[in-house]
Order: C-alpha cells, then sequence, then structure tokens
C-alpha cells in the first residue's frame, strides 16, 4: 500500500462525521467532485460524512467515482476506494459498471483489482456488451485472456447484434489472437463452495 494509501485511509479513521441525511446528495455530489479533482482532504471529510452512501453515489448519468478512477486508471485510489468497500458492480445509466469501463480501456491492474473483489465478469450493459465483448472489439488481448481466466463466458451475446464475443472476434480478420485467446484459455482459480466432505 502506498504512502497516499496509508495517509487517505489514517485520515478516514481521524475524521469527525457530519451530521444529518438532508446532506447526503450535497455530501455525495462533494465527493465526486473530490474524486475528479483528486483532492484527498475533501475525499476523507464525503466518506465521514455518511460513507454508506457517498462510496457508491452517482451522477444523474450514473456515474459513480470507481467509473470516473477507472477511465483515468488511478491505481492508489481506485484501490482505496474498494478497499473502503465500494461496489464493484455499480452500473452507469448505461449500464457500464467499472469492468466493463477497465476493459475496454485495456487497464490491466483496474481488472484485476475488480476480480479480486468479485467484480462480475459477466455483467453487461445495457446494449448486452460485457466485459469480455468490449475488450475483443478493443482488441485487449491481455484483458480478454484475463477476463476468460475468471470464467468469462464466450458465448453470451449482446442485445445490439446477437452477437457473442466469440462472434466479434471471429469478424475482427485483423486480431486473429482473439479468437485464439477464446478457443483456448480456460477458467483458472474457480472457488469451490465450502462444504462437508463426505
Amino acid at each position: 500500500m502506498s504512502n497516499k494509501v496509508k495517509l487517505l485511509a489514517a485520515a478516514l479513521a481521524l475524521a469527525v462525521p457530519a451530521a444529518g441525511a438532508a446532506q447526503y446528495t450535497s455530501v455525495g455530489v462533494d465527493f465526486l467532485k473530490a474524486v475528479k479533482e483528486r483532492d484527498g482532504g475533501k475525499l476523507i471529510q464525503s466518506l465521514r460524512a455518511n460513507k454508506t452512501q457517498v462510496l457508491n453515489y452517482r451522477d444523474d448519468q450514473g456515474t459513480g467515482a470507481l467509473h470516473l478512477l477507472a477511465a483515468r486508471r488511478d491505481v492508489e485510489w481506485f484501490a482505496f476506494l474498494l478497499s473502503e468497500g465500494a461496489d464493484p458492480n455499480v452500473q452507469t445509466r448505461s449500464g457500464d459498471t467499472a469492468l466493463i469501463v477497465a476493459s475496454r480501456g485495456g487497464w490491466m491492474d483496474g481488472v484485476n483489482m475488480l476480480l479480486r473483489v468479485r467484480g462480475r465478469v459477466d455483467l453487461a450493459n445495457r446494449l448486452g456488451e460485457t466485459p469480455l465483448i468490449v475488450a475483443v472489439q478493443q482488441r485487449q488481448p491481455a484483458v480478454v485472456k484475463r477476463l476468460l481466466e475468471a470464467g468469462a463466458n464466450a458465448d453470451k451475446s449482446d442485445n445490439a447484434s446477437g452477437r457473442s464475443a466469440r462472434d466479434y472476434a471471429k469478424m475482427d480478420r485483423r486480431s486473429v489472437e482473439m479468437v485464439r485467446l477464446i478457443e483456448t484459455v480456460k477458467p483458472v482459480g474457480v472457488r469451490t463452495i465450502a462444504g462437508p466432505k463426505l
């Protein structure tokens, strides 16, 4: 954990909570503003005001802190908010999750962090695009491989064209690597449900 993240965590532990349920909306707006402006002090203040309300707060487009941080590839703040309990599966109005944003942009650090905290690998947006579909469309082979290892379904179709990640990979004659990955990479490290041994 970097010094910046440690300082943010320490400040959060010492901050005094603000009062009032009526402040949720303004605190949420302040929280997203702090994320956009990279203002650690304001971010901590907003979290302390009401962590459960602001951590997953979204603007009128449904954009939350994790979406913003995934788009700018901010490892430290992204890791900090996930460690504070940010929901990895929050969706924008268009249905994009932080995992879709990270996959579209080829941000492997974000993809790995989200998968570690149970980001849903096949959660689709309103167009039915999964993280795997957008990674294939954007020719992100490392992300495609990681999503497949995490159990992504290459045959889940979108709503726009009825095509799956496998279909899009086969259509793209410039990137045979995608087809090869889909055909060869198998899920690894799938957790089993603990129970009694019979």
